[in-house]
């Protein structure tokens, strides 16, 4: 593990990650990339994404489990038996927050219910995620991303028009989970910064995807009538779609009268400018289809290069709709760090970049319980039946 001191503004913080999958974990990487010491906690059996693959990185896991959980120690003890659980205790007295995603009930039969962390910890943020929450008609049921998405009303609106409802690409539910779960925990702790105490911060995946139904659910409040596909194109934004250049697809989101003026006069048009069919935004959504047929036929021709220069110049949002690795090579994502390798670990940078208090990449996921020995003696603990690499 690298000797690299941990920065940012979160170094005077300590987190017992407790969860596995995706929102936890990443919520506990982005704490950690904010200089938090981190310190992931695993099941004798591990983090079930690191058998998420292939692609695997080493042995011991994926690429999944690698894109999630660099920057915390790690270690593994068995929180079913009273050694593990008496350990956990221990690790709690020392920590800001806890992060975990078990199912409803579980800490509270090992003794770590809500009531238990609020008394014997009252300085603790307790994170809790879940599908459905802990109460209600679904309470405690189990829930992972695409389960969300559906039940949520994201699929039904993502796909063709003509095609079937889609999972979108990305866990987004989990994802903005984590970014929620973050805030919560940055909102909890400056408010124990006042009162002394710490919180339960709640997060349901339901919640989050209902949250991000922008701009749909508004649509139905104000219609009642539910939104349909639009595949590419905006539902109330035109143009703002694919279309496709000679050497691929590509992106134009005109999305203001001002804008629209300088796509036409970028592409030569300057005839579609005064088109009262075009007029205004509500007139280009009504006539979309053969808005769509004029500007296909216009960039047809032209390379994506030469095309996105000319609308950069012309202040139209647009760009070539990449693949994963010509995003990852463009020079602006390299000039703004995103791509970090840190001893044979390659990963996405750091968001949010602080002027004054900057986070870092440090090292990467560690093989599971690499630091238990070290970290249960900062606790004056030994723990002999505690696994270690050797146990994988």
């Amino acid at each position: 593990m690298t000797d690299m001191p941990r920065t940012g503004a979160l170094t005077d913080i300590r987190v017992v990650d407790l969860s596995r999958v995706l929102a936890g974990p990443l919520c506990g990487q982005m704490l950690a990339d904010h200089g938090a010491d981190v310190i992931k906690v695993e099941p004798p059996g591990g983090d079930e994404t690191r058998g998420w693959g292939p692609p695997f990185v080493r042995d011991d896991h994926s690429a999944y489990f690698d894109g999630l959980n660099r920057n915390k120690r790690n270690i593994c003890i068995d929180l079913r038996d009273e050694e593990g659980q008496a350990l956990l205790g221990r690790m709690l007295e020392g920590a800001d927050v806890v992060i975990e995603n078990f199912r409803a009930g579980t800490l509270e039969k090992w003794g770590f219910g809500d009531d238990e962390l609020a008394e014997r910890f009252p300085r603790l943020i307790h994170c809790r995620i879940t599908g459905y929450g802990v109460d209600g008609p679904l309470g405690g049921a189990p829930g992972y991303d695409a389960v969300l998405q559906g039940l949520s009303g994201l699929m039904s609106i993502n796909g063709e028009p003509d095609g079937a409802a889609m999972r979108i690409g990305i866990p987004l539910v989990d994802i903005v989970t984590s970014l929620n779960a973050m805030n919560g925990i940055l909102m909890a702790l400056h408010v124990r910064a006042t009162t002394g105490r710490g919180q339960l911060v709640d997060l349901a995946l339901l919640d989050t995807a209902v949250s991000i139904l922008h701009p749909h659910a508004g649509t139905w409040f104000a219609t009642g009538e539910p939104p349909v596909r639009t595949g590419v194109a905006h539902p109330t934004i035109c143009p703002y779609e694919t279309f496709t250049c000679s050497d691929g697809p590509f992106f134009i989101g005109a999305g203001n009268d001002r804008q629209f003026r300088a796509l036409a006069l970028a592409l030569d048009a300057p005839e579609l400018v005064d088109d009262p069919r075009f007029l205004t935004n509500p007139d280009r959504l009504e006539n979309s289809p053969a808005l769509r047929a004029i500007l296909g036929g216009l960039v047809r021709d032209i390379r994506r290069d030469e095309l996105a220069e000319r609308l950069r110049e012309a202040g139209v949002p647009s760009g070539a709709v990449n693949d994963v690795g010509e995003a990852l090579a463009m020079p602006q994502v390299l000039h703004r760090e995103m791509v970090v390798e840190r001893e044979g670990y390659r990963g996405v940078g750091i968001p949010v970049k602080l002027s004054e208090t900057p986070g870092s990449v440090r090292f990467g996921p560690r093989p599971r319980g690499a630091d238990t020995g070290a970290v249960l003696a900062e606790f004056g603990a030994e723990c002999a039946t505690a696994p270690g690499p050797e146990d994988r």
